[in-house]
């Protein structure tokens, strides 16, 4: 358990790195797929943080491969609203990294990438993906907090 946090807490620093360096100086929707990337890796071992959890506690017999099945068992499971909000976050960025995209405004501040989301358009910009990475690290948080112990 302790190296999937360890592996969370070395992606959110390369995310880190991608939001307040890279897009400083690249402000392309290529550094957007990329942020959106490291995200979703971030939160993959805490999924796996949190199921192995339940393993351990014997909630659950096996742990599903499918993100989509993780995800249905770990809200199942967990009743805290953190945990609920997480898991939508995860499965909304899962479709912001599939979803087909424009571009609009590349090498300005307001660079936008307009991703075509289950028939609507969702923009994803600067401050939107910056309140995501800072979403996630409070969940990370909370979550480390449940996988050591600290929190019921």
């Amino acid at each position: 358990m302790k190296t999937l946090i360890e592996n969370t807490e070395s992606e959110l620093k390369r995310a880190d790195h991608l939001i307040y360096v890279s897009l400083k100086y690249t402000r392309t929707c290529d550094v957007f797929k990329s942020i959106v990337e490291r995200l979703i890796n971030a939160m993959d071992p805490m999924i796996d943080a949190l199921l192995l959890k339940l393993e351990e506690e014997k909630k659950i017999t096996e742990k599903p491969s499918q993100p989509k099945a993780k995800i249905d068992i770990i809200r199942q499971k967990y009743e805290h609203a953190e945990i609920k909000e997480f898991c939508d976050l995860y499965l909304l960025l899962r479709l912001i990294n599939k979803a087909p995209f424009t571009r609009a405004r590349e090498y300005r501040r307001h660079v936008t990438m307009t991703c075509h989301v289950e028939g609507k358009n969702m923009d994803v910009n600067i401050d939107n993906i910056t309140e995501y990475y800072k979403k996630i690290k409070g969940y990370f948080d909370f979550i480390k907090g449940i996988v050591l112990g600290e929190r019921a």
